[in-house]
């Protein structure tokens, strides 16, 4: 029983380090000059952000990103945001999504997995994009999950 308390425990302080990230997420917001750029929208649950990375000699320099979804992905798009600034591209290319799911904390269903990686998508996506485009309004790519 006391295993089960501790785990409780453990569950419910992550519960709340996620809501206090949806209520207060870290990085939220635009850059002025990006030099990448993906929106993506997940239909089965309404998230719909926008990630901004600016990279300067294959490192991130900044990183913001915009938008409204539910508690796991503005939480993740806050951890992940954290987690890629000052990394190479090479090194944010490796993220896994085992490696994203473990910053939440806690365990993730298969129905709230793409709640979770959406931002992982997007980073990914973004940083592979033609890096000699530049980025204006027509050139972002949505991911309306086709």
């Amino acid at each position: 029983m006391g295993a089960h308390n501790m785990e409780s425990e453990t569950d419910a302080m992550y519960r709340e380090f996620i809501l206090e990230l949806y209520r207060e997420p870290h990085n939220f917001g635009t850059l002025a000059q990006p030099t990448h750029e993906y929106h993506a929208f997940n239909p089965l649950c309404g998230d719909d952000i926008t990630l901004q990375i600016d990279v300067k000699g294959q490192k991130v320099k900044d990183v913001r990103f915009e938008g409204s979804g539910c508690a796991l992905c503005i939480a993740s798009a806050s951890l992940l945001t954290d987690h890629i600034k000052g990394k190479t591209l090479a090194e944010v290319r490796g993220i896994t999504s085992k490696e994203t799911i473990g910053f939440l904390g806690i365990p993730i269903g298969a129905v709230r997995m793409k709640c979770a990686l959406l931002p992982l998508e997007a980073i990914h996506v973004a940083i592979n994009k033609d890096k000699a485009k530049s980025i204006s309004k027509s050139d972002k790519v949505t991911n309306r999950g086709e």
